[in-house]
């Protein structure tokens, strides 16, 4: 636990007193991001997390101790309206003095364009955009011609699997919390920077781990990785569902399995949060191994090591299918 500087004679005691009185009350969408508040608060407190662990943040209904959380925020983190397209109406009904961050639009964010079809074409860092003014606005249609649940948003929002923009969005969260808390500056800005070196040392780590899995190919449930495949360049060849809204479709399922066969992918993941027995009826009469990936950390405890509690699992979860 990180604990604030002393300051001349300020007994230790009186400090904590002035740091708790003056703390910003904090709402934040999503554990991984609950993670990283964490962090850059350490020991001046603990932000609240609207979406339970487990739910689908795509579409969730409030409880009465989550909506109160709202509406005591002085500041509310969250990823972007393309997660969490409900989000904002809430802030605005909630939390309408809060200030709130949506992490996506802040500066110095990648952001990846979605891909679309069941089949993906390999990717590179040149598809890497950084956050501009402008967001291209685009409809993304199925097989079937239903629009996918993000027709509205031109960017893929699951930009937390990019550890590089979870350091990003550390130096955001410092900021933003000093503009309200001045005295705790300090504290703010140095628990940022130890949090970064921390998620540089991992990356390092994922990086070495994940080297032999270069030219393999898998399958995902739903696209939600890309992130993670463009900042460790692995690539998956496709995904069973362009969103968690919906059952795919006939057709997206026999492009799937073509793709399986041309490719010889031999790994598959589902997510915790849905049924994995799609996974097991797709890919039923072929050889492919299934697995699990998570992008929320869903069964981890919520503080400052599930982030990056969550991108080992990651990390760990592809070699161990794909070996």
């Amino acid at each position: 636990m990180r604990t604030p500087l002393l300051f001349g004679a300020i007994s230790a005691l009186t400090l904590a007193e002035i740091a708790a009185a003056e703390v910003p009350v904090v709402a934040v969408d999503i554990a991984p991001v609950h993670a990283l508040v964490a962090t850059v608060m350490g020991g001046l407190g603990t932000p609240n997390l609207i979406v339970r662990p487990g739910a689908s943040p795509h579409g969730y209904a409030l409880r009465p101790s989550e909506a109160s959380a709202l509406q005591s925020a002085d500041i509310v983190f969250w990823v972007s309206e393309g997660l969490t397209p409900w989000f904002e109406g809430s802030i605005e009904a909630l939390a309408k003095n809060a200030k709130q961050v949506e992490l996506l639009e802040t500066e110095g964010t990648t952001e990846l364009a979605f891909r679309e079809g069941a089949a993906f074409d390999a990717h590179g860092h040149d598809d890497d955009d950084e956050h501009a003014d402008e967001h291209e606005e685009e409809g993304h249609d199925d097989e079937d011609g239903h629009d996918d649940e993000h027709a509205d948003h031109g960017h893929d929002p699951h930009a937390w699997l990019d550890p590089e923009n979870a350091q990003v969005w550390l130096d955001v969260i410092a900021t933003d919390l000093a503009a309200l808390d001045p005295e705790n500056a300090a504290t703010y800005a140095a628990n940022a920077t130890v949090g970064k070196a921390e998620l540089a040392v991992l990356m390092a780590e994922i990086n070495a781990d994940l080297a032999p899995f270069r030219d393999t190919n898998f399958v995902v449930f739903h696209d939600a990785y890309q992130y993670f495949e463009n900042r460790f360049d692995i690539a998956a060849a496709g995904a069973i569902t362009l969103g968690d809204a919906t059952d795919p479709s006939p057709a997206r399922i026999a492009a799937i399995r073509d793709k399986v066969e041309a490719l010889n992918v031999t790994c598959a993941f589902s997510e915790p949060q849905f049924n994995p027995g799609l996974i097991q009826a797709v890919f039923q009469d072929m050889p492919t191994v299934t697995g699990v990936l998570d992008p929320l950390g869903s069964d981890l405890q919520l503080g400052p090591d599930l982030y990056p509690q969550l991108l080992r699992n990651l990390a760990s979860s592809l070699g161990t299918c794909l070996k």
